[in-house]
């Protein structure tokens, strides 16, 4: 259904990821049932060979959208040439020659592309914004039912990012009810810079960017946000080269950075997670949950190695997909969700815990 009827027939989960080999893992490991209902946006920093070849061997269902606006004008960069199904992700910025290849390739690919609207960046008002994407429907020769618009809140990492944010995207959203989109989905992220963090304990900080969304699910808006990673220019996901998990709870992440010493990396992975397994946020369903709580549970048990920064990321990844997607088939209730408080998690058996954000 379009948003502008106030409300989104099915829940179509939408993350922005920088393409990195442990999120392309953990795409690559969706069911037939989640593929779907996901709609990744990868944006690149880089097109080569094999990120095409990763795109190629997504699982079938799972079509991502691409956003090439950090790169340069090029053949490259015309996504038509790749040859796997996509949508290409538009900016307000883009020029003639690029609106015109992603309208190619919206339409190789099924017709569709999304709309990216940065509100921290793209603060024309409603009547020149109006002239801007009708630029883009003109050059692209795409029309408003073919584009699905993403409004892109960008950082919010804590209580007074919220307040500030809000207004601004309630103004982008009234202004969205203008056009009939074929849907329209809030993203933001909130993950912070964590080599400052405490180590060898787990570590609560608050999911802000899921915050903000249950903030302004009465305008009947898709949900989206920067997975494990923080949506801030220039922030590295790793840190620094602790083992590390960021394991996503219904409003909170919970941070395990390993570093104890008197043993090899094997043994600090599989501390690290045994003290997960045992911790009362470790899902029911356990090793079933994702692929990434299956890999966790069998270095718990020492069944394989460590592995490495990649991995902990596709780990995270896969769990955080999963999340999200059964916390969007929950209904939105009101109450303390909306209220600017988010309810705090059960902190894990057997340890200190410390509470951030």
């Amino acid at each position: 259904m379009p948003a502008r009827e106030g409300r989104v027939a099915e829940p179509v989960y939408r993350p922005v990821l920088t393409a990195r080999r442990g999120e392309l893992e953990a795409l690559g490991h969706l069911d037939s049932v989640h593929a779907p209902l996901v709609v990744p946006v990868l944006q690149l920093s880089t097109a080569d060979v094999s990120t095409v070849d990763s795109l190629g061997r997504l699982p079938a269902g799972l079509v991502p959208a691409v956003d090439v606006s950090a790169l340069p004008d090029g053949v490259e960069t015309e996504l038509v040439r790749w040859d796997v199904p996509l949508l290409p992700v538009i900016c307000l910025t883009d020029g003639e020659r690029r609106l015109a290849a992603h309208g190619i390739a919206a339409r190789a690919y099924g017709g569709r592309a999304v709309v990216r609207l940065r509100i921290g960046q793209d603060r024309a008002g409603p009547d020149a914004t109006n002239a801007i994407v009708e630029r883009i429907w003109r050059y692209a020769r795409l029309v408003p039912e073919q584009c699905d618009l993403l409004v892109d809140c960008g950082e919010v990492g804590c209580p007074a990012d919220v307040r500030a944010v809000e207004p601004r995207a309630r103004r982008a959203l009234d202004w969205a009810r203008r056009h009939a989109w074929g849907s329209v989905s809030v993203v933001a992220g909130g993950m912070p810079v964590l080599s400052r963090l405490p180590t060898d304990e787990p570590v609560r900080l608050c999911r802000w960017d899921w915050l903000l969304w249950q903030r302004l699910a009465d305008l009947g808006v898709g949900f989206g946000d920067y997975g494990v990673a923080s949506a801030a220019p220039g922030v590295e996901l790793a840190g620094d080269r602790l083992p590390t998990v960021r394991y996503t709870d219904d409003d909170a992440w919970w941070i395990y950075r390993w570093s104890r010493r008197g043993g090899r990396g094997d043994e600090r992975v599989a501390d690290l997670c045994r003290a997960l397994v045992s911790a009362p946020h470790w899902p029911p369903a356990g090793a079933n949950f994702s692929w990434g709580d299956h890999e966790i549970l069998r270095r718990a048990r020492r069944m394989a190695g460590a592995g490495s920064t990649t991995n902990w990321l596709a780990w995270s990844t896969s769990h955080h997909l999963a999340q999200v997607m059964e916390a969007l088939r929950r209904p939105v209730r009101g109450g303390a969700r909306r209220s600017g408080t988010p309810p705090r998690s059960r902190a894990p058996r057997g340890g200190q815990t410390r509470h951030v954000g």
